[in-house]
């Protein structure tokens, strides 16, 4: 293995290393709550990434919402009895306000 005859100079050593810089990270806002965050994280506000839901628990709450509309109740038989008291309410109600007219 090779082995350097002489060590390196302090200026020469600080010459090298000028280049070794910090950046400054990345951040974005959230598209949900509006917070700085990190790129390419979840946000530590609301816990989204991309929008999404990250947790399960929050997963399994968006997933509900989203995909079950609401049921519609189903239409109800009606049978003659029924048609026949519906049609004698009508009747008398229409009775009555013929009588209160006079």
């Amino acid at each position: 293995m090779a082995v350097p005859k002489k060590r390196t100079g302090h200026s020469a050593q600080g010459s090298r290393r000028a280049n070794w810089k910090a950046t400054k990270p990345e951040t974005t806002k959230c598209p949900n709550c509006g917070a700085t965050v990190l790129a390419h994280t979840v946000c530590t506000e609301c816990g989204t990434y991309k929008g999404q839901p990250v947790k399960l628990a929050d997963k399994a709450a968006a997933a509900a919402t989203a995909k079950k509309p609401a049921k519609k109740a189903p239409a109800k038989k009606t049978t003659k009895k029924a048609e026949a008291k519906v049609e004698e309410t009508k009747v008398a109600e229409t009775k009555a306000e013929e009588k209160t007219e006079e």
